[in-house]
């Protein structure tokens, strides 16, 4: 054991921990002869384990002091537990619906234990891989983001509270500082991390690192992803950080998440899906084609943002006499006035939506960390052409945001371009 309490679990660790755990052990029933014990941490920074018992059952989550894929030429704080624990707690008291319970928290042992997520539930990205339409999932998800972003801003919170809960998430800096390295530097510049399709993205990707617009749009997003303080977000909100059956939506991992611009919330959700569609050609067989369920992407993409817009809205309008300060009453204290700052912020909103999206998508591309998506499209040449359009939807979508009025818009371009 480490001198300062952290031992990383194996499976005779984790039982004899959980027993010693009270809030745990009664999660399982205080029964522990016939565990089942599995360890599913397929992402990149953690250990992640399934315990059952006969009457119960959770999830162990222990953060490394290393990122896992890469070993330990490449540390993490593993404080990062912390702030993952408190996201959970902050964003499940605003939304119980979608986010799992957090039973338990060790700080020295950089360990949460957690609701258990049971089966069929799958990770929304393999069930895109797998063409399965989820009729609830803009509906669910729109839900997540309006209740998480707007009651943690300033048009519910007072300036004061948001000042307080800011500088509670300002430790989160190893977390922010690797979002930046990967999200708004790497793919932008030569890296030993980059890697891609070769050769047939060799030229696109030299292209990514000369293109002098695409690196002035890229700084203004990572200003804005370092300095803007605007609400309580997940941080790391793609296809892979949510769980999905056809009538349910959880969201996990939060462990990036800080006081930053909601628009990188929302662009990375929209972005994987927008990623997900561009792969549907590389997983079309005979008989699938893969167009109706690309349509249904479409269609999820255009519900997100315009629910969200109508959910996030009707909250503003709600508490528009609460607590908030971003827009004092006694100074917006008519309708025309109302309404012109409600569509300032909700055009810059969508502009940085769009923004922070295509910049997730290029770095899965060209950068460190790439998607399963594309990933398990086999033969490099058709990966490589799913890739390529996705890549250019992308720049021209960083580019050209502010040109875009509505969703739609979005949608039809990429109908365009496909």
């Amino acid at each position: 054991m480490a001198s300062d309490g952290f031992r990383p679990l194996d499976e005779k660790l984790l039982v004899e921990y959980v027993k010693a755990t009270p809030v745990l052990a009664e999660k399982l029933g205080n029964q522990f002869d016939k565990l089942e014990i599995e360890e599913v941490g397929d992402g990149n920074l953690n250990f992640v384990y399934i315990v059952i018992s006969p009457s119960g059952s959770l999830v162990i989550k222990q953060a490394l002091p290393y990122i896992r894929c890469i070993g330990e030429s490449w540390p993490m704080a593993k404080e990062r537990a912390y702030f993952e624990a408190i996201t959970l707690k902050e964003h499940g008291g605003l939304c119980p619906d979608h986010v799992p319970e957090v039973y338990h928290f060790d700080s020295s042992m950089c360990l949460i234990g957690m609701r258990y997520i049971e089966p069929p539930h799958i990770i929304l990205r393999k069930g895109l891989i797998a063409g399965i339409e989820y009729p609830l999932l803009a509906e669910h998800v729109s839900d997540y983001m309006a209740k998480t972003l707007f009651y943690t801003s300033l048009l519910y919170l007072t300036t004061t509270d948001h000042k307080s809960a800011v500088a509670k998430y300002c430790g989160n800096v190893e977390m922010c500082r690797l979002t930046e390295q990967v999200v708004f530097s790497d793919p932008y510049k030569v890296s030993e991390h980059n890697h891609w399709t070769s050769p047939y993205l060799d030229s696109d990707a030299g292209a990514v690192r000369e293109d002098n617009l695409l690196k002035l749009e890229i700084a203004e997003l990572k200003s804005k992803f370092c300095e803007r303080a605007q609400a309580l977000i997940h941080g790391d909100l793609h296809t892979g950080s949510i769980m999905v059956t056809g009538d349910s939506t959880q969201v996990i991992d939060p462990e990036f998440g800080f006081y930053g611009p909601m628009g990188f919330d929302i662009g990375a959700f929209v972005g994987n899906l927008i990623l997900a569609y561009f792969a549907q050609d590389g997983h079309a067989v005979d008989g699938n084609d893969r167009k109706h369920y690309k349509v249904w992407i479409l269609r999820t993409i255009t519900e997100t943002w315009n629910l969200f817009y109508k959910k996030f809205t009707a909250l503003w309008d709600e508490h528009k006499d609460g607590p908030g300060e971003a827009y004092l009453p006694a100074i917006y204290n008519n309708p025309d006035v109302q309404l012109l700052v409600k569509q300032k912020y909700m055009k810059e909103l969508f502009h940085d939506t769009l923004g922070f999206g295509a910049a997730k998508m290029i770095r899965r591309i060209v950068g460190v960390a790439h998607v399963a998506d594309f990933e398990s499209i086999k033969e490099a040449k058709k990966r490589a052409d799913c890739e390529r359009k996705a890549l250019n939807f992308a720049k021209n979508l960083l580019k050209g945001r502010r040109n875009f009025q509505s969703i739609s818009e979005v949608v039809s371009a990429m109908e365009k371009l496909d």
